[in-house]
């Protein structure tokens, strides 16, 4: 069974504009585009798809990322052509530590969506995570600046953290807080 940290940990990667703990409808219709998205496909067939995504997400949540991929390589059979099979997919593979399956699945998302929607902007924060492991900043910065477009908190403050200047200021801050808790301490430079 997951601890509560590790469902915040999976809701996090499954939903990383969300706050920690909100546990949201899979790909929910709203004014993202997504419901517009949807319309295209046949609604027996995507309710189908989104029941077995939900599963996938459920069997992530419990550990259990064997069945999560079948269950999103599944939905993917079913419906190719839509975008959040793919992003769900790559989360459940990185956490396998599939990064490159990963990465390929994020692409198919992008292009599916061709970049708008829900699934886009969290697979633009997906991709941008794995540069960012892999220090590549810049085509990190680039998916991150998507991903703020399409309105992701999670990827603003990516950014953020990605400006040196704001390390800079950062790292100031945090000495002068040191500095105003614990007066009489010296805080090395």
């Amino acid at each position: 069974m997951a601890t509560a940290n590790d469902r915040a940990i999976l809701q996090t990667i499954f939903s990383p504009s969300t706050p920690f703990g909100d546990i949201p409808g899979l790909d929910e219709e709203g004014e993202d585009g997504t419901q517009e998205e949807e319309a295209a496909f046949p609604s027996e067939l995507l309710e189908q798809v989104q029941d077995l995504e939900l599963q996938g997400v459920s069997a992530a949540e419990s550990g259990d990322v064997s069945t999560a991929l079948e269950r999103f390589s599944e939905a993917i059979r079913l419906m190719p052509e839509r975008a959040s099979g793919y992003n769900n997919r790559a989360q459940a593979l990185r956490l396998q530590g599939d990064v490159a399956g990963a990465l390929q699945d994020l692409d198919a998302a992008i292009r599916l969506s061709r970049g708008c929607g829900r699934a886009a902007c969290q697979s633009f924060v997906q991709r941008g995570l794995i540069h960012r492991l892999h220090a590549r900043d810049e085509d990190a910065r680039r998916d991150f600046e998507r991903a703020a477009r399409l309105g992701s908190a999670f990827a603003r403050r990516q950014l953020v953290l990605l400006n040196p200047y704001s390390a800079l200021c950062n790292q100031m801050l945090c000495k002068m807080l040191g500095r105003l808790r614990n007066p009489g301490s010296t805080v090395s430079e």
